[in-house]
């Protein structure tokens, strides 16, 4: 995962043009507020180094990490339980550390600007776990109509739509939330669960069925969300769902 770290590699003009803004407009860390000590990018590299990656031992199936040693492959109590719709899930790091900050600022504080560092971690995971050539589309989760306003842009679609261009996949925009569940930070597993039960719809499923998806979000906790995003998908017809996040609560 050396592109948490090195980043993008521009040359010529741009790089130039890049170093020259610096010296007038010096880029600071968005987690620690320090330099920024690479050519692109607004967090330092020891903030990047300070992630800490999600690696075995984790859920086969949702990728839930845990501590210590399996010992083998292992399915979680919960996908055991209650099999999930997507095909699988993995998560870049874990939501601690510098991540925390950085994810916050990104979806609570107009980050924007932040969506290419993520968008790099999320990639790293992808290419670890998945092979991109065998995804047709690109997909995330929605927000309410009315949230999203408010908010003015969706940081799902922003990664997204990142990686809709780092691999040349057309991003689906035809997922619907259906009404607005709300934030899902206080309520509890089974409670997030109810909560999303039934919140999502595909609005064009001939540009869905057979195909396989990379469903993006930015952070994966108990993944009901996803859970019920990806059971949208399956109905319309989606040959595989394969979920990527930029961090495991």
């Amino acid at each position: 995962m050396k592109d948490w770290v090195e980043g993008a590699r521009g040359g010529g003009l741009a790089a130039w043009w890049r170093t020259a803004l610096d010296l007038v407009f010096p880029r600071h860390c968005a987690a620690c507020e320090g330099e920024v000590d690479r050519q692109d990018g607004y967090v330092c590299t020891d903030c990047l180094m300070d992630i800490l990656p999600v690696t075995d031992p984790f859920c086969a199936r949702c990728g839930d990490p845990i501590d210590g040693v399996a010992g083998k492959v292992f399915t979680c109590s919960l996908c055991v339980k209650a099999e999930p719709a997507f095909d699988l899930a993995r998560s870049a790091a874990r939501y601690r550390g510098p991540l925390k900050p950085l994810l916050h600022q990104f979806k609570y504080a107009e980050g924007t600007h932040l969506a290419g560092d993520l968008s790099r971690l999320l990639a790293a995971c992808v290419e670890t776990h998945y092979d991109p050539e065998q995804v047709d589309m690109v997909a995330y989760v929605p927000l309410f109509h009315r949230r999203e306003r408010e908010r003015s842009y969706n940081q799902a679609r922003l990664l997204a739509e990142c990686l809709g261009r780092r691999y040349g996949k057309p991003v689906l925009r035809g997922i619907r939330r259906l009404r607005d569940t709300g934030t899902q930070t206080r309520l509890h597993m089974a409670a997030r669960a109810e909560n999303v039960k039934g919140a999502f719809s595909v609005t064009e499923p001939r540009w869905v069925e057979g195909k396989t998806f990379l469903l993006v979000d930015d952070v994966m906790t108990t993944g009901a969300t996803l859970r019920e995003a990806a059971a949208s998908l399956k109905a319309a017809g989606a040959w595989r769902v394969l979920v990527a996040t930029v961090a495991r609560g």
